[in-house]
């Protein structure tokens, strides 16, 4: 089988999408449906991170830099709450409605 390489979002909406999966597949992400092998919450953010990255230039390197700390955030907390019982996979949700608002606010500049 072909080994296809990671997925890295290309453009603001794309990133968009991205926070948008992993709102659903928090805070486990498990993959119940066996089309995505390997993947967890270090492919999910890296995922992220890179396409936060591939984006730079775009968001301007103030809001890259805040995307980035938000991510970090987030990803501590789902990682804190992995059976969604202390209340920190919440904040983290409310975290990514908050860097999609940032990223609504970027493409409405670009």
């Amino acid at each position: 089988m072909k080994s296809v390489g990671m997925y890295i979002p290309q453009n603001i909406s794309q990133l968009r999408d991205k926070l948008s999966s992993i709102l659903l597949s928090a805070p486990k992400f498990e993959d119940k449906t066996g089309y995505l092998p390997g993947s967890d919450i270090d492919y999910a953010f890296r995922q992220l991170n890179g396409g936060l990255e591939a984006n730079r230039h775009v968001l301007g390197e103030q809001r890259y830099l805040q995307l980035t700390r938000m991510s970090g955030q987030i990803r501590a907390l789902f990682e804190a709450d992995p059976d969604d019982k202390t209340g920190d996979t919440d904040r983290g949700c409310k975290i990514i409605h908050e860097m999609e608002e940032i990223l609504q606010a970027a493409e409405r500049r670009s």
